[in-house]
């Protein structure tokens, strides 16, 4: 294994133990063996944030628009807005008078 290269996920699931091991002391020197795993401070761990890069966390708001609707993740941006440390959304735009439609949060 050549030093600073930088492996998938898949690679390193096939390798022996041994060849796992020396990752690892690599890993806990400091190394990225990874690809995508910066910041991890185990092999696991690397590999755990390789994952998590790759199973649509750039998704974000358009999976919760799917979940409730659009309709919906309007309306909760519209409560989201109001809301401060001291109150809440809902607290804030009862307070002003603003109706905020929960009707149209559905959940698939």
């Amino acid at each position: 294994m050549a030093s600073a290269q930088q492996y998938s996920a898949e690679e390193i699931h096939k390798m022996s133990e041994q060849d796992k091991q020396d990752l690892e002391r690599r890993v806990q020197e400091g190394e990225t063996v990874v690809k995508g795993g910066t910041g991890g401070k185990s092999l696991e761990a690397q590999l755990h944030l390789a994952e998590g890069r790759h199973k649509g966390g750039e998704r974000g708001g358009q999976a919760r628009a799917e979940q409730i609707g659009s309709e919906g993740y309007q309306e909760v941006g519209r409560k989201g807005g109001l809301s401060t440390v001291e109150q809440s959304g809902g607290e804030a735009a009862a307070e002003k008078g603003i109706d905020v439609d929960e009707s149209k949060f559905r959940t698939k």
